[in-house]
């Protein structure tokens, strides 16, 4: 069985290097002992620094895109690039920490689930007011009747029957909370499983709060959109 991880990487030449090493160390131990074929493949989202150049030094593929076009996008292009079983998608900046991957594809190895969701734990202080949080949590329910608690989490796993089932995957921040309303709307089981990863995340300062004001404005469109097309469904 072939797993595929997509990692889409904007100006991320600190962390890419680290995240594919633990990427191998996930390969060397658990894929090898399950029998799994293992593919990284990076998608740099048109960095301005190193990021393709640590990638490819690093041994993975690389897709380099002339222009930041966005997560979205970025994940589209993987996608012509990967014919696998299970796809994984993964942030760049979880160093080390992706090797925690293995513990999202052991469930659908398992069939106990369509799409795993990595739930981190809970930051030692808080970075925002969770305004964000409760508006991608809320939207959800509201869609789908389901409580996803990690409904902003971009670390999944997903066969690849689901992936094809949802078609295009959406632009800007809402792409994860977009992906999920469709998932669940067509009935795949959909389990959170509690990791150990980390990654950078905003502070309370003023960039932080412009990143989650414009995360919080994307959602919104995201499920704007959702009640319109259902309703003409």
């Amino acid at each position: 069985m072939k797993v595929t991880v997509l990692i889409p990487a904007f100006n991320e030449e600190k962390n890419i290097a680290y995240t594919i090493q633990g990427l191998k160390n996930l390969d060397e131990n658990f894929c090898r002992k399950n029998q799994l074929d293992l593919d990284i493949i990076v998608i740099d989202d048109g960095s301005q620094d190193q990021t393709s150049t640590k990638a490819k030094d690093a041994g993975v593929k690389v897709i380099q895109l002339r222009k930041n076009k966005g997560k979205g996008n970025a994940l589209r292009e993987g996608l012509k690039h990967a014919e696998s079983d299970i796809m994984v998608f993964l942030d760049a900046d979880l160093r080390e920490s992706s090797r925690e991957a293995y513990k999202l594809i052991s469930p659908i190895l398992r069939n106990e689930a369509d799409v795993v969701i990595a739930r981190f734990k809970p930051p030692g202080k808080k970075k925002g007011f969770g305004f964000v949080k409760a508006l991608a949590h809320y939207g959800i329910k509201f869609f789908t009747g389901k409580s996803i608690t990690s409904a902003l989490s971009g670390q999944r796993a997903f066969k690849r029957e689901v992936l094809e089932a949802i078609g295009t995957i959406p632009e800007g921040f809402g792409i994860e909370v977009g992906m999920l309303i469709d998932i669940l709307k067509k009935g795949f089981v959909v389990k959170e499983v509690d990791v150990d990863m980390y990654h950078d995340v905003t502070g309370r300062d003023l960039k932080g709060f412009l990143h989650r004001g414009k995360q919080f404005w994307h959602i919104l469109k995201v499920l704007v959109s959702k009640m319109i097309s259902y309703r003409c469904v």
